[in-house]
């Protein structure tokens, strides 16, 4: 599906300003959608908003369905009554700059339970059929996810398949012994859920109302340790003790030498075939209840993927295996008809990816940072773009803009000057300002660029479990040129919706 010719900015919203140790849904996230507007940006595109998993890492989710309870606006909860002042007024010293994720995770934990413990006593009427409806309408999924969620609490440090036999096989009794044992655990779970989607749902129209898209991630894979995986271990590459002989992830290329071993299971995509790819149909139907557009991640597994021994400590030795292709995006065009989607094709695109992507007429994406150093054919230059697709500057998984200039080879810059006319002096708004200009129907620039940021700034740096995903901004950084730097370009390039 072609997407209106527009511009946006990428940020997660954990890396939003706030009190509370790392960003949230609360008042910093309206007053970016207010930013967004008044620099006349059409889009915000976020990271997966599920739980985060090993490393912090939104791509590694114990939940395909569920939102992240962290990214809950605890002042909210506040205004209901559900946590007091002093609740929230004795916080430890945060690094605005970063999320100290050791200590913000258990500290905001704590205030949710607390929160939890107070809705139980303290809600009105209208408050609790609000939370049954929602608990009804998500039923499908909800079930199985507070259940693991009270389950994994209840086994710190343990994968779902070191559990009690009988859990692991998920035996009838044993399931029903567990929700009655942990009704309190799971009933919390519903509450964090609850207040996760009813505040998104209340971000997301005021989004809607200044004119900006959201435009959501939805990562290919789910981590091992999940609910889906826990629940519907049929539908993944698992032995008879229930786990992975093979993982997921990509062989060597631009970003390690050594590939990416990402560990998460791999799909039995027969399984799924079998079954009218019925669990994809709803996952991408969720999906679309939170967000307008989705960037689904690694696009390329679904033509082939790099299957990877599970013993094998890198990706290098792992085999390229066909994937589902056309079968599972004709049974979603079944179900839902054509979807704004966009197929991140990055790292090793063969022409069955090409065929698959064109097929279903969905967006590719064209980076710039890897567009100089080698001659006019490389597909990333500017001249190579498509109308039918989504031109960045650098993605989450990038070094900011100045950060890979600061890094460059001399043939990089000399190449990258040559072509864009430049010094190098703002190299990143040379670099705005070349993807505004593009074909491309969209433009997304991550806003450590808008704000000319270095690399201390970056969001992820690939084939690193530590130390990710914790960078935040402070409205300090954020001067009235930028967003009047960007409207300026927006209108200039025709990205303001004036013209079609």
């Amino acid at each position: 599906m072609r997407l209106p010719r527009s511009s946006g900015v990428l940020l997660h919203p954990t890396s939003l300003p706030g009190p509370f140790g790392s960003g949230d849904l609360g008042e910093a996230a309206y007053h970016f959608v207010d930013w967004l507007a008044a620099a006349v940006q059409g889009c915000w595109q976020v990271l997966p908003l599920g739980p985060t998993g090993m490393g912090n890492s939104p791509y590694m989710s114990p939940s395909a369905f569920a939102g992240n309870p962290m990214l809950i606006d605890l002042a909210e909860l506040r205004q209901r009554g559900w946590l007091a002042d002093e609740d929230l007024r004795a916080t430890p010293s945060w690094n605005e700059g970063r999320i100290d994720f050791a200590t913000v995770v258990p500290w905001r934990w704590e205030r949710l339970r607390a929160a939890a413990r107070r809705f139980e006593r303290d809600a009105g009427s209208a408050d609790r059929a609000d939370f049954e409806s929602f608990c009804a309408r998500h039923e499908s999924w909800l079930d199985d996810f507070t259940l693991f969620a009270a389950l994994s609490d209840a086994h710190p440090g343990r994968a779902w398949c070191d559990w009690e036999p009988a859990l692991v096989r998920r035996e009838r009794e044993a399931i029903a012994r567990a929700r009655e044992q942990h009704a309190g655990s799971i009933a919390f779970h519903r509450f964090c859920q609850w207040r996760f989607f009813d505040q998104w749902s209340r971000l997301r129209e005021h989004a809607q109302r200044r004119g900006v898209r959201i435009i959501g991630d939805m990562p290919i894979y789910v981590a091992f340790h999940s609910a889906e995986v826990w629940a519907r271990a049929e539908l993944f590459e698992l032995d008879d003790t229930r786990w992975p002989q093979v993982v997921a992830g990509v062989p060597p290329d631009y970003f390690s030498a050594t590939g990416q071993r990402w560990g998460n299971p791999l799909y039995r995509w027969q399984a799924h075939a079998d079954q009218g790819y019925a669990w994809w149909i709803e996952r991408v139907n969720r999906t679309f209840d939170l967000v307008d557009v989705v960037r689904i991640d690694h696009f390329r597994g679904f033509a082939s993927y790099w299957e990877i021994p599970a013993d094998e400590p890198t990706a290098i030795h792992g085999r390229w295996r066909e994937g589902p292709g056309a079968g599972l995006f004709d049974a979603i065009a079944r179900a839902h008809g054509p979807l704004p989607i966009i197929a991140e094709d990055l790292g090793i695109v063969t022409p069955d990816v090409v065929q698959l992507r064109k097929r279903f007429a969905f967006p590719g994406m064209r980076i710039l940072q890897f567009a100089f150093g080698e001659d006019a054919r490389n597909p990333y230059l500017p001249h190579h773009h498509e109308p039918d697709s989504v031109v960045y500057t650098g993605t989450h998984d990038n070094d900011t803009t100045r950060g890979w200039w600061s890094q460059a080879g001399e043939r990089q810059r000399e190449h990258a000057r040559d072509y864009l006319g430049t010094t190098g002096a703002e190299i990143h708004w040379d670099f705005i300002r070349s993807a505004l200009m593009s074909v491309a129907d969209t433009a997304i620039v991550p806003l450590q660029d808008v704000l000319g940021l270095g690399s201390e700034h970056r969001m992820n740096l690939p084939g690193i479990g530590e130390g990710q995903w914790a960078w935040r901004f402070a409205w300090s950084q954020v001067r009235s040129e930028h967003a009047d730097g960007l409207a300026m370009l927006t209108k200039l390039y025709g990205r303001d919706g004036t013209q079609v």
